[in-house]
């Protein structure tokens, strides 16, 4: 009888213990591959910028920090809405970091289910499964992404202020992308003589620019911290002129989760009124750039693209 009635108790209790344990856990997910925001070392914790904010929120809201992380592919049929959506959607985590804030990332999506991205954890059964897909919602942005100019070693005495300075350097360009479009069009193609296209995932941009092949390039300032952490010897140099359009980054949950948003917010002002934001940025080796308004981005880049203005 008394093997019964502890049988009993747990079994009252468990469903009560698992929620409390729920509740204690403030899980994200991130990008197994984003330096410096996020990276996952096999068997061992991971680092980035996003790891150490994530763990200053947990500390301060007295929750146990966990990270699902996900791979993102980057192809045609890709979206990173859909994906944060999915993984939102199927509970694999409350919020994702460091989500682009775009009009067109943030609506509602266009279709009722979507496939999870492969994530750490998955089973043959999960990368079949379509998730029934719900509304994002961001919180606040703690991060502002754009386009820099770097230039190589023959040029890092050039000063950059503007596009309109790369005119007559020898500009690599991957093909297809933002920063493509954005010298392509450049008031009304002025630049176009000066490029040459490289194909994305196939050529190595960077490196044809430690070469000396081209004299410049314009590219996401996220992944020139990531080289340089990976080139400590590298001769290539930030020209400081940073493009004046990006977008800001931040959380985006379900919309359902607005008391989690609310929390995280009035955490992350706290953080950053402490001046931690700046040092986690330091100490990840992130060119940190504050957010800025409009804190979503709608079609600048398209204006700029279609009209070929500065």
């Amino acid at each position: 009888m008394r093997r019964v009635a502890l049988w009993a108790a747990a079994l009252l209790m468990s469903p009560v213990s698992a929620v409390q344990a729920a509740d204690n856990v403030f899980r994200i997910c991130m990008d197994e591959n984003l330096p410096p925001l996020s990276v996952h070392h096999r068997g061992k914790p991971g680092s980035g910028f996003d790891v150490l904010l994530g763990q200053a929120i947990a500390d301060r809201l007295g929750k146990t920090f966990e990270i699902q992380w996900f791979e993102s592919k980057l192809d045609e049929d890709s979206s990173p809405a859909l994906e944060a959506n999915a993984l939102l959607s199927d509970g694999r985590c409350s919020l994702v970091a460091s989500y682009a804030f775009t009009q067109d990332g943030l609506v509602a999506p266009g279709v009722k289910t979507a496939k999870l991205p492969d994530f750490d954890g998955a089973t043959r059964d999960d990368r079949r499964r379509r998730i029934p897909l719900g509304t994002l919602a961001p919180s606040k942005p703690y991060l502002f992404s754009t386009l820099t100019v770097v230039l190589g070693p023959g040029a890092k005495q050039r000063p950059i202020n503007d596009i309109g300075d790369l005119a007559g350097l020898r500009l690599g360009i991957e093909s297809g992308t933002l920063a493509d479009a954005i010298l392509m069009t450049f008031d009304k193609g002025r630049l176009i003589d000066d490029i040459t296209h490289l194909i994305p995932t196939r050529d190595d941009l960077l490196g044809a620019l430690e070469q000396g092949k081209f004299d410049a390039t314009l590219l996401d300032i996220r992944r020139f911290d990531a080289y340089r952490a990976a080139h400590p010897e590298s001769k290539l140099v930030a020209s400081g002129y940073n493009y004046p359009i990006g977008a800001n980054r931040g959380y985006v949950a379900l919309s359902r989760s607005a008391e989690l948003l609310e929390s995280v917010d009035k955490t992350l002002a706290e953080i950053v009124a402490s001046g931690d934001l700046a040092k986690f940025a330091a100490t990840a080796g992130l060119t940190y750039l504050p957010p800025r308004e409009p804190v979503i981005l709608g079609d600048a880049f398209q204006k700029i693209i279609r009209s070929g203005a500065r």
